[in-house]
């Protein structure tokens, strides 16, 4: 069973908090197999979060022996963090946890060195302050989380969901973290590289001019789909289709397909055993190169040894296993 460590002190923000509690510490998502994860609460005595007063169950010194340990977002950016938290998170990434920060927690990692020379990000009103301070930190302010390997770090608010499922995507795969998303109400998948801040209101889910183009594009992931092909069915020039598409998703149209299309063969390497050729066929790749080819660009690996990391983890399924030793 993996053990995910949230390390809190005085100043963390609630939000964070409770939405890294209810992704680690809740119930497996439904048809799960194995266990879900050990969360452990470490910090000192009953400490401030937001309105609240929360009583760790563990102390800092337990960071260490946890395998995620996860920093909330950290309310007075104008203040060093404690020296205590900070040494605890150096400590715990020293003897091989990985660490994750949400959103300000970027501060505490930046402070006990873990960014130093490393792409991060952080809320977006607050990256400017964190690169000044920190100046060997990589900042780059327009992403919703960056992913070092050992060291990642999310922007703000709801940017850090998307952390907390990109972490169990890696750890249990694509399939139960597009379960759980389910369950929990959010997107099941976000690109860490699409943009955080956007400059138009959000839409309603059913109120935005891709909101009928969407479904149907992913209805269709076996067809070699087109931006002129998106286009039409929306009744719109590209141009047109292009702007909607960066003010609905954050990214483009043929990189949202392209996105849409690689978690599809992640589902199916994970819970079939059909032939790379035939994956290929079903989510619009065409060809066994071609699939390999994206694939490994995005997701690090060709699609052979993905699906053997998965089916070779302890249990019938994609869970268990230690995430130690991937690429740092």
């Amino acid at each position: 069973m993996d053990t995910v460590a949230l390390a809190v002190t005085d100043g963390m923000l609630h939000f964070e908090l409770a939405l890294a509690c209810e992704v680690f510490g809740g119930s497996a998502p439904a048809g799960t197999p194995g266990s879900w994860y050990d969360l452990m609460i470490c910090g000192p005595a009953a400490v401030g979060v937001g309105p609240f007063r929360l009583e760790p169950d563990r102390g800092l010194d337990q960071l260490p022996y946890a395998e995620t340990v996860i920093v909330p977002g950290w309310a007075d950016v104008d203040e060093d963090p404690p020296a205590d938290l900070v040494d605890a998170v150096r400590a715990a990434h020293e003897a091989g946890a990985r660490v994750a920060s949400l959103c300000t927690g970027a501060f505490v990692l930046a402070a006990a060195g873990l960014l130093d020379g490393r792409r991060a990000t952080t809320h977006w009103a607050h990256t400017q302050v964190l690169a000044a301070r920190y100046p060997r930190v990589r900042m780059d302010p327009d992403v919703l989380y960056v992913d070092e390997g050992s060291v990642l770090t999310s922007a703000g608010k709801a940017a850090a969901m998307d952390l907390c499922l990109h972490l169990v995507r890696l750890d249990r795969g694509s399939a139960v973290a597009n379960t759980l998303a389910r369950r929990l109400v959010v997107p099941p998948h976000r690109d860490g590289g699409q943009a955080q801040f956007v400059t138009t209101p959000v839409p309603a889910p059913d109120n935005h001019p891709l909101a009928e183009l969407l479904p149907w594009a992913m209805e269709r992931l076996d067809h070699p789909l087109t931006v002129e092909d998106l286009a039409r069915r929306a009744r719109m020039s590209s141009r047109n289709l292009g702007r909607h598409f960066r003010s609905v998703t954050g990214t483009t149209p043929l990189q949202w397909l392209l996105t849409q299309r690689i978690r599809h063969a992640q589902e199916l390497l994970e819970t079939t055993d059909a032939g790379v050729d035939t994956i290929a066929a079903a989510t619009g790749m065409g060809t066994a190169t071609t699939l390999r080819r994206h694939f490994n660009r995005t997701v690090g690996v060709p699609p052979d040894a993905y699906r053997r990391t998965f089916r070779s983890r302890s249990g019938p399924g994609p869970n268990g296993g230690d995430h130690r030793g991937r690429q740092a």
